[in-house]
């Protein structure tokens, strides 16, 4: 009997009622609560209260969820009525700014994104610091630009210190976040403005005891994300206004930005060296970082980050160098919760995540002594770098300095694993149909990265090998006789039209006419498709592992819970997700600023570990500076490629054989498909609310898709015999429809 009401009390909670969406973030937010901990306490991700807190139907919570977030609700609700004047409890932790029940903005000032992680949304008391707490405004709905405030007066109102208990999980000695936002208001005081809307006073009179203050009183920085790790050093961002109160340029010379840094000579330079302070290899420049040799456990870092000398690539980080102080310290913020501390570039930042994840030292364990020494990190690249093979590296690397001057290497020279830039003329049918709609992959290349299996430690070269999938590596092998007109897919022998296919071993999509090197997941590919293969020779890797797994899950949910702020969960049918995207980066542009910055976190990092030269006086066949590091690994930059290409392909090939559709165009991670509808709906094979297995599905996890654009087929027939290009990529310019030598493929 016990059992039957056991059931039937779970009957009655999976129907617990629930307020609408807008209440449940009314009285998380009023209560202080970050979506994280409300995420721990039920057990669920991050996104998942997110999209409870959405209007979506769909992402109503269920069973043990929804009787234990009902609960929660309930017991809040007694706390804080509806009714505004009802009275508030006084708080005992700190509360993001983003959330302040009673704001005071600035008039000039533009609304704060939402706020980061716990970590790093922790406003401290003034009795740790001698700061002066202010509340930053509350993240709302946008009004129309305005014109930019200068960089000074910029204060935000003043509110209540909050107590001095840390909230758990937050690192007491990072309590002030991972960053400041240095500037002067209209009296002449430098303040910094930090995460969650904490403004510290700041005594330094000039750059060398900044950075004394920062280390030594800030309490800035974020802890290590790997056992062996690091913590992340401060980060200090220069406004134009503080630049000048300490003797910098509020802008480079010509010169001096073509050389990426101030000249040795400069004042402040000097003033840093007469104070033992260094500067690393890249000397003073957008991000500078200074230091002292560490001295045991403890570093003496900090970095410096100068957007008005395009610190912040308006590509990556749209108009962020101009916003106000505290919606800067906020932007940054969140993406050093989500992703880490920036370092430097979006690339820059890409290659230490991993590095960060996988430091290539650790502690080994106590020798006969008790004394603890360096050893190799198992699943790091380790310290020292490791030779690649020649088919790997680009033109000019040393290993080439034999060839003729200008020798072009052949297919059979080299390994050339790129993205798909393929099209071709429409078919007498696709010209009936009214549409081309593009879809493009999310975040394909972190996509492709995931649990991908890649090369640690040296290669072995090979001489007629047996090929074996698990091992990565580069081999040359002749898959010339694959032919797409008669393939498997899983189990089963289909046919399908060659023409309209592109090859899926070469980057230009033409059939491959001989022996030619490839990474070992697009021969992988060449056996899925039914063929077997002789590869002639191979450089394989036996020491491998997944290094990007950490990596990858890192940027996922970074991305994915972003999107859920921004008003797009998971978990949605394909219909609402559609709806979701549809003026998506309007809802908080500072956060569309971070998914940006995510993205581009990714692509830059992965090209990172294949750096080209970067002038310097660098002469072809000498070595570069990448060379040196570790990370320089362009087996494991074409391995991600490979995948990523080959997972885009699969689906299009599944697409073809199921529906007869086949793409007009491909563009890295866009493809685009003739259709009868405006719409991806009206040509993805979606059956009740379910896509093909294994084809496209609409969605924001990475390797799923979304509405990339639509143009009608005669713009296509028009701008093609304008340029006289019957086979012009119109991928390229599907999403705006404006034909430029810009990439809009994301």
């Amino acid at each position: 009997m016990s059992e039957l009401f056991d059931r039937v009390d779970a009957l009655v909670a999976s129907r617990s009622p629930l307020p609408p969406p807008a209440e449940r973030k009314r009285l998380r937010t009023a209560h202080g609560l970050t979506l994280d901990e409300v995420a721990e306490a039920l057990e669920v991700r991050r996104a998942t209260v997110s999209g409870w807190e959405s209007s979506t139907k769909a992402t109503e919570p269920r069973g043990k969820e929804r009787e234990a977030y009902a609960r929660l609700l309930k017991q809040l609700a007694e706390l804080y009525p509806a009714d505004a004047n009802a009275g508030t409890p006084v708080q005992d932790t700190a509360v993001p700014a983003t959330f302040a029940s009673t704001p005071a903005p600035a008039p000039e000032a533009r609304p704060v994104s939402a706020g980061p992680a716990p970590e790093a949304a922790a406003v401290p008391t003034g009795q740790d610091t001698p700061s002066r707490s202010a509340a930053a405004p509350v993240a709302a709905s946008r009004p129309a630009p305005a014109a930019r405030p200068s960089s000074t007066s910029r204060r935000p109102a003043a509110r209540k210190a909050a107590p001095a208990n840390t909230p758990a999980g937050t690192d007491p000695r990072f309590v002030n976040g991972p960053l400041a936002v240095v500037d002067v208001d209209e009296d002449g005081q430098v303040l910094a403005y930090c995460v969650g809307g904490l403004v510290l006073d700041v005594p330094a009179k000039s750059i060398p005891t900044l950075v004394d203050w920062t280390l030594k009183e800030a309490k800035l920085g974020q802890p290590k994300l790997s056992g062996p790790g690091k913590d992340a050093d401060p980060l200090l961002v220069l406004t134009e206004a503080a630049l000048e109160r300490y003797g910098l340029p509020v802008a480079l010379t010509e010169e001096e930005r073509l050389a990426g840094r101030l000249p040795e000579g400069h004042k402040v330079i000097k003033q840093l060296a007469r104070a033992d302070w260094k500067l690393t290899k890249r000397g003073f420049g957008p991000w500078a970082r200074i230091y002292r040799p560490a001295q045991g456990s403890e570093r003496n870092c900090v970095q410096l980050c100068i957007p008005s000398w395009n610190a912040l690539d308006t590509r990556h980080w749209g108009d962020a160098g101009q916003l106000p102080p505290a919606e800067l310290a906020q932007l940054l913020g969140t993406y050093a919760s989500r992703v880490m501390t920036p370092r430097g570039s979006a690339a820059v930042t890409g290659l230490e995540l991993m590095t960060a994840f996988h430091p290539p030292t650790r502690a080994s364990e106590p020798d006969a002594n008790g004394k603890r020494h360096s050893e190799h990190n198992p699943g790091s690249l380790g310290k020292d770098p490791v030779n690649p093979a020649p088919c790997e590296v680009p033109d000019g690397h040393p290993l080439l300095k034999d060839l003729p001057r200008f020798h072009r290497r052949t297919p059979a020279e080299k390994l050339f694993e790129e993205i798909l830039d393929w099209a071709r003329p429409l078919t007498d049918d696709e010209c009936t149909k009214r549409y081309l709609v593009g879809i493009d992959v999310n975040m394909a290349f972190a996509a492709g990265a995931n649990g991908l299996v890649v090369g640690l430690g040296e290669l072995t070269n090979v001489k007629n090998p047996v090929f074996d999938a698990k091992l990565p590596g580069s081999w040359l092998v002749d898959l010339s006789h694959v032919d797409l007109s008669r393939v498997k897919v899983g189990k089963e022998w289909v046919e399908l039209d060659a023409s309209l296919l592109p090859s899926p071993f070469t980057p230009t999509g033409e059939r491959p006419t001989g022996p030619a090197w490839y990474e070992t997941r697009t021969v992988a590919y060449a056996v899925e498709l039914g063929y077997d293969v002789a590869p002639i020779e191979a450089n394989v890797r036996y020491e491998n592992g997944r290094y990007l797994d950490s990596w990858y899950n890192r940027l996922r949910d970074a991305y994915v819970d972003t999107m859920a702020d921004l008003g797009v969960p998971a978990d949605v049918s394909p219909q609402e997700f559609l709806k979701a995207m549809d003026g998506y980066k309007d809802r908080d542009p500072n956060l569309a600023i971070v998914v940006s910055a995510v993205k581009a976190t990714v692509k830059g990092g992965l090209g990172k570990l294949r750096e080209r030269p970067r002038g310097e006086g660098w002469k072809s066949g000498e070595p570069w500076r990448a060379l040196s590091r570790p990370t320089w690994r362009p087996d494991i930059r074409a391995a991600v490629i490979s995948r990523t290409r080959i997972n885009m392909h699969r689906k299009i090939v599944k697409h073809a054989a199921y529906t007869g559709q086949y793409p007009v165009a491909i563009l890295s991670d866009c493809v685009v498909y003739a259709s009868d509808g405006p719409s991806p709906l009206d040509f993805l094979p979606y059956k009740d609310g379910k896509p093909l297995p294994g084809g496209w599905k609409l969605g924001v996890n990475p390797g799923l898709v979304k509405h990339e654009g639509t143009q009608t087929v005669l713009w296509a027939e028009e701008v093609r015999e304008r340029f006289e290009a019957p086979e012009l990529n119109l991928a390229r310019y599907i999403k705006t429809g404006e034909v430029t030598n810009k990439d809009d493929g994301e």
